[in-house]
């Protein structure tokens, strides 16, 4: 079976499982799957796995992302974007310096509560149905990484539009980032747009396939070991690599010159990704094993 990565470059309005109804339809693979939902308000970057390598995709969603993001300062809506109903208006008044100021404060390890529109389990249902039947409940803050924040540009008038650009890790809602960001002027925001331009290092403008060029897919198709570029990479042996494929634990040597608890690309001599392992402790542990 054929099988790889795409990034696609998801269009507004469409969502997240339409883009992979759409991948399967044009390759004809039924085993699809994606390393990261996007709301139908977003733009970007969706990296889909295409056939066996669905198995890769956690290492995948374990990478940063990058977003372009806009935010109406002053609003409040019940979604924490324009798609939701306008809760209330408060005019705010603050300078670009001011909220570059607070976004230093955002930069690092913050606490975040999940937003009620979010996938998040609460007793068994997920939040967003929830949510959809007017319900609200007690969500936990998160701890959640925020890698780089700038503010790109600030708006003029009572309800200015921020632009700003944020690097972070999995589990980041930027909704209720610029939620947070507005509530540290005193005031509440919500998002009028987001683009996804990177995961890791799969960025849209060197690899973003739009939905109406799916058609050309098989050309853009990523091999597992390029879409998994972020992870430090063993080339092995014949021996070793027979070793791999049979999920030998190796103590010592090469397998494990990782750092601690970090995933390695296991590439055979041709540089095409036969395994991931993680080193614990004095050990190389198979993670995922790709068929000999």
């Amino acid at each position: 079976m054929t099988s790889g990565f795409l990034v696609v470059d998801k269009p507004k309005g469409m969502t997240s499982n339409a883009v992979v109804g759409r991948v399967k339809r044009a390759t004809g693979i039924k085993k699809v799957g994606h390393a990261g939902t996007l709301d139908p308000l977003a733009t970007g970057v969706m990296v889909i796995a295409v056939g066996p390598v669905t198995r890769l995709i956690r290492f995948i969603q374990e990478q940063p992302k990058e977003y372009l993001a806009t935010a109406q300062f002053g609003v409040a809506t019940d979604t924490l974007d324009s798609d939701g109903a306008v809760l209330s208006r408060e005019p705010m008044d603050f300078s670009e310096a001011e909220l570059g100021v607070v976004a230093d404060r955002f930069v690092g390890t913050v606490l975040q509560v999940p937003p009620m529109v979010s996938a998040l389990k609460h007793q068994g249902r997920r939040l967003y149905e929830l949510a959809r039947e007017g319900q609200v409940v007690e969500r936990e803050a998160r701890p959640v990484e925020i890698y780089e924040l700038e503010i790109e540009g600030v708006g003029s008038g009572p309800y200015p539009e921020v632009e700003f650009r944020v690097v972070c890790g999995k589990g980041t809602y930027v909704r209720s980032l610029a939620d947070d960001l507005a509530g540290a002027l005193g005031g509440s925001a919500h998002l009028t747009a987001l683009r996804r331009t990177r995961t890791g290092s799969l960025d849209v403008e060197t690899h973003g396939l739009e939905v109406d060029q799916l058609d050309d897919w098989e050309s853009r198709l990523l091999a597992p070991s390029e879409a998994l570029g972020d992870l430090p990479a063993i080339t092995v042996s014949e021996e070793t690599a027979r070793a791999v494929f049979n999920g030998v634990r190796f103590v010592g040597g090469e397998m494990v010159s990782a750092p601690e608890n970090t995933a390695v690309r296991v590439l055979d001599s041709s540089g095409d990704l036969i395994a991931v392992y993680r080193r614990v402790g004095e050990q190389a542990r198979p993670e995922v094993v790709l068929a000999s």
